[in-house]
């Protein structure tokens, strides 16, 4: 029979261990993302001497880290030359890793925050700029109604900017105006939306009822540029029907072309969703004609095979509903 004393030092012993473990499990975590850190700011940088300055130590201690993780792993992961350093294939497969390795961190924690029912975490999004003024802000505050402790990284992005931000694991979802490629992202909703012209309230055309892009022509024009799905419907529609498609002013900003509408007889063009049904809105939205083509689908799309953490796929959920009923309501105004 084993003594009381026997028994708790064999307990103690055990917890050591068990603990022990925990802490080298702990320790060799925290290396690793320490690592990670040195190696992006390596790779931003271009320079073990910038970065070190940027990480508050010597080159000479930053050199010797990546020396050291490059024998670990029995590859170099930077090119080095006089002009500086750069990751090379096997540094890209590294930082891809413990990107990777981050997303898994923070999804797990997510979870674990699920189980306990506290509702916190982050939810990272990339989108196009139309739905900034109106459709995003509603969204995060309806689900912060119920989620209060879940916060938001919300960045403006164009197509090529958001399939990295996808890739690199730096975002959980994008909304887009056009699909991405379907062998890395998934299509997890999409909705379709027809563009209006918009006017100021005392314009002329605004006591009319659907418009034609011939009676538009008429008046000064506010267009955004062609890298924008909304510009290259007007264009191709004004290049078969042989319309003239000055712009009196062009940009990439909404905000810009909006409020020159209001002040003055211009007309421009959006998608619903970039707009707001508020009556009180400063501008007037008429639908317009363009040969069938003005519709655009709106896409929710996340990396392909990737377990989205809680607060993401919840408001991903939450995201599918509105468009549900953004078609259910087209639908019943149509019939």
């Amino acid at each position: 029979m084993i003594s009381s004393g026997l028994f708790v030092a064999f307990i103690a012993v055990q917890k050591d261990t068990v603990f022990g473990r925990t802490r080298a499990k702990k320790a060799t975590l925290m290396r690793n993302l320490l690592i990670y850190q040195y190696i992006s700011e390596v790779a931003r940088t271009g320079s073990v001497r910038k970065a070190a300055e940027k990480l508050a130590i010597t080159a000479s201690s930053l050199n010797r880290r990546i020396q050291s993780f490059e024998y670990e792993i029995g590859a170099p992961i930077f090119e080095r030359s006089a002009r500086g350093v750069r990751l090379n294939p096997a540094g890209e497969l590294v930082v891809h890793a413990f990107r990777k390795h981050l997303a898994d961190i923070k999804e797990l924690k997510a979870r674990i925050e699920d189980l306990k029912g506290v509702r916190h975490g982050n939810v990272s999004v990339t989108a196009s700029q139309a739905l900034l003024p109106h459709f995003l802000p509603a969204q995060v505050l309806e689900y912060q109604k119920q989620f209060p402790g879940v916060d938001f990284s919300i960045v403006v992005a164009d197509p090529v900017e958001s399939e990295q931000a996808l890739l690199n694991y730096e975002v959980d979802l994008a909304i887009l105006f056009s699909a991405l490629p379907t062998e890395s992202f998934e299509t997890i909703a999409r909705v379709e939306q027809n563009v209006f012209a918009i006017m100021a309230p005392e314009h002329p055309l605004a006591g009319r009822g659907k418009l034609r892009l011939s009676q538009c022509i008429d008046y000064p024009l506010a267009l955004h540029d062609s890298s924008f799905s909304v510009g290259q419907i007007l264009e191709a529609h004004a290049h078969s029907s042989r319309l003239p498609l000055h712009a009196a002013i062009k940009s990439n900003s909404f905000i810009l072309l909006q409020n020159y509408i209001l002040n003055s007889n211009a007309v421009g063009f959006e998608i619903e969703i970039g707009l707001t049904d508020d009556e009180a809105s400063d501008l007037v939205k008429k639908p317009i004609f363009l040969n069938n083509a003005n519709k655009i689908s709106v896409q929710l799309i996340q990396l392909r095979g990737r377990t989205l953490p809680v607060a993401a796929a919840k408001f991903a959920q939450q995201i599918s509903l509105a468009f549900d009923q953004m078609a259910d309501n087209k639908t019943d105004s149509s019939g």
